[in-house]
Parts: C-alpha cells; structure tokens; sequence
C-alpha cells in the first residue's frame, strides 16, 4: 500500500507539470503591474509560478497548493499563513491577498527585516543589500540556530540604534524568530535545523529556488507542529543572546508560552 501510494504520488506530480512547464526551471521575474511584498519566498514561489506570477490576488487554493508544490506544506500550515496573510488586506471580508499587502507595517511586516531596511527608511518590498550582508556576517558555512539567533539580535541592535521610531510587536518578534527557523527548515535540514549558507543567500538575493546548488523540494511535509517546535529552538539560542544586550524582549515578557503560544494566540485574534 505504501509503495502504491508513492508511485501514485509520483506520477501524478509528473503529469502536474508538463514537460518544460515544471515550476522549478521556468524562472521569471516581475513585469511591468505586478506585485511583490517583503517575503522573499513568497516572491520566490510567484517568480516561479507556483503562486500567481502578477503576485495578486493569491487565493487559499492558490496559497496551498503552490506551497504544497513549491516545498511540501502541509494543508493546515498554508492555513495558518493565509490567515495571516489576509489580515493586510485593506478589504473588509476579503477571501485574498495579494504580495505588496503583505508591506502595511507592523501589521505583519516588521522592523528589523533580515533583508530589508525597516520601514522608517523605506520600501519593505525591495531587497536591501546592506542589511543583508549584515545578515549574513553572523552565519557560517553551514547556518544554524545559533549563527540564526545570533544574526537576528545583530539585526535588532542595529535597527535600534539608527531607527528613531524603531518598534517591534510582540508577533513581531516571533515572526522574525518563525522565519529563521522556516528558512532553515525549508532549504536545509528540518530536523537538525540546519543549512548550507549559499543556498540562503541564493535565494534571497535571486528570489529563486536554489535547484543550481543541488536543493530539491523535501520529502517529508511541512507542518505547523514542526515550524513551532523549530522556532522554539531558534528561540533558547536567541534568548542567550538577547540577555548580553541592551535589548528588551518584549513578546518573552509578557507572555510566559512562548513565541509559538505568541504565534497562535496572533492568528487566534485574527478568526475569531
């Protein structure tokens, strides 16, 4: 039985994508009207066209089924991320999203982006090589929680010290701390939370998927109850480095659950 559903698994994903139609080679940059947000992977997977390439109007079917074809997320993790991510679009009652929403400030988008300036400063939506190479001065060969959390304070720090309206919520620091452990998770190794830095750094200056340096959609789904337990680890590692800082914590002080219980209880306000 359990062969038989890999070969139908595997046949069916062979005739979802015809030949020179697969996603993973057929590459394409925005055109003139369409859209991209601060996500790099969401702008990665429009690129390719698992999501719609104008970046517009990206529906829960469009959401799901590109994250499940691009990277193996489960139905209830694309869940999970729509809801959010319909939460900035300025429609009441919308039923979708489109990729520049996703830029209305501390909504979800935060200060202290990985890749980009905050918000104070400019477009949320453009990579920003400077804060990148930041970034990436705190990573290794091979990224880890470590080297993860590490750059993530470095992050803080400095955004702090040159942003006078500098501000982080809350869900906002559990984002930047869910996006450490999902970029790591989804390019690397989901289990031992690592990674090999050039395909991080691939995809976030190209906004494409690594395939070049060898990385192929994983095998094993991806799912809510994996992304919060790697987060938590990125977590333990980035408490260590936020207590050497001047920095204060705000979503650890106030709620004693954790950055995942933070995660849920921000989606929770969010349907009900």
């Amino acid at each position: 039985m359990r062969l038989a559903a890999v070969l139908s698994l595997t046949v069916a994903t062979a005739a979802a994508f015809a030949p020179n139609q697969d996603p993973f080679e057929q590459w394409h940059g925005p055109k003139a009207g369409d859209v991209r947000g601060p996500c790099p992977f969401l702008n990665t997977f429009a690129n390719h066209g698992f999501l719609p390439r104008t970046g517009k109007y990206i529906t829960y079917k469009d959401l799901a089924d590109g994250l499940f074809n691009a990277v193996n997320f489960d139905a209830n993790i694309s869940q999970f991320l729509f809801d959010f991510a319909i939460s900035t679009n300025p429609e009441p009652n919308s039923t979708w999203f489109s990729l520049d929403h996703l830029t209305r400030h501390n909504v979800l988008e935060h200060d202290a982006s990985l890749s980009r300036v905050d918000a104070y400063f400019g477009h949320a939506d453009i990579f920003n090589q400077e804060a990148f190479d930041e970034t990436t001065s705190y990573w290794g060969d091979i990224v880890n929680v470590e080297s993860g959390a590490a750059a993530v304070v470095a992050r803080m720090k400095t955004c702090k010290a040159t942003n006078p309206k500098y501000e982080l919520s809350p869900l906002g620091e559990a984002f930047i701390l869910g996006e450490t452990a999902a970029f790591i998770s989804i390019l690397g190794d989901a289990q031992t939370i690592t990674v090999e830095k050039p395909r991080v750094e691939y995809l976030f200056q190209n906004e494409r998927l690594p395939t070049e340096l060898g990385w192929k959609r994983p095998e094993t789904p991806f799912t809510i109850e994996l992304l919060l337990r790697n987060l938590e680890t990125v977590a333990v590692e980035y408490r260590k480095r936020l207590n050497e800082t001047s920095l204060n914590s705000t979503s650890l002080r106030r709620r004693s659950g954790g950055y995942a219980a933070t995660l849920m209880h921000g989606k929770a306000r969010l349907v009900y």
